[in-house]
């Protein structure tokens, strides 16, 4: 359902992002994404002068490499398009996201790393949609690999999926875990709870701050 029809209005600001996975051919993956940043009007800056509509102020870009279980392998951050001269030269900072999960805590281990003045707050923003875009891209694959997904030969999956309880969609009483994970399904069940429930509950476990989406398509 669309938004509702606006009323008069002038576009002043578009940030755009675009998150794109890849698979390699050794193995891994490649997950990049882009920052762009454009105004509509003309507008005077001290270190590039007069900036046009329509030339970006931010343009920047992240790669993260990641492997299977979204460790994360390699990482590279450029800044093309910026407001300040000094601005690309926190880019190299980026490298200290090797060693990190993407998964359960990785913002907080994110800001520790690169937060306020150790990071460009820019990149940083643009680490959580990457974060997204690494799940979705790796983890359909491989579940489908493993039958954690289904298929679409209409069989059910058996293995318990790790998007359980992470959304309305997912929840365990759902219609939609009803059909394509029944082993998991506990609306018939007044009062229970799924198999993997201490995982699941509120409060259980690591604090469930990851910026993650749930969805296996």
């Amino acid at each position: 359902m669309p938004l509702s029809p606006p009323t008069g209005r002038t576009m002043i600001h578009n940030r755009a992002i675009e998150c794109t996975g890849y698979r390699r051919e050794d193995g891994l993956w490649d997950i990049e994404g882009t920052l762009t940043d454009v105004k509509s009007y003309a507008f005077l800056n001290a270190h590039r002068g007069t900036v046009v509509p329509g030339d970006p102020l931010h343009g920047m870009a992240l790669r993260l490499t990641v492997d299977d279980k979204l460790v994360i392998r390699d990482a590279e951050a450029a800044s093309d398009k910026v407001p300040y001269e000094m601005c690309p030269a926190i880019t190299p900072a980026f490298k200290k996201l090797v060693g990190l999960t993407i998964g359960p805590g990785f913002r907080g281990q994110v800001k520790t790393r690169l937060g306020g003045i150790q990071g460009c707050t820019h990149l940083v923003e643009l680490l959580w949609p990457l974060a997204t875009t690494a799940f979705q891209t790796v983890y359909p694959v491989l579940a489908r690999e493993t039958g954690e997904l289904p298929t679409g030969d209409g069989r059910a999956a058996r293995a318990r999926p790790k998007v359980l309880n992470t959304c309305h969609v997912y929840a365990s009483d759902s219609e939609v875990v009803r059909r394509f994970w029944p082993d998991y399904y506990t609306g018939d069940r007044p009062g229970a709870v799924s198999r993997d429930a201490a995982d699941d509950r509120p409060g259980a476990g690591e604090p469930r701050d990851q910026p993650l989406v749930a969805g296996p398509a």
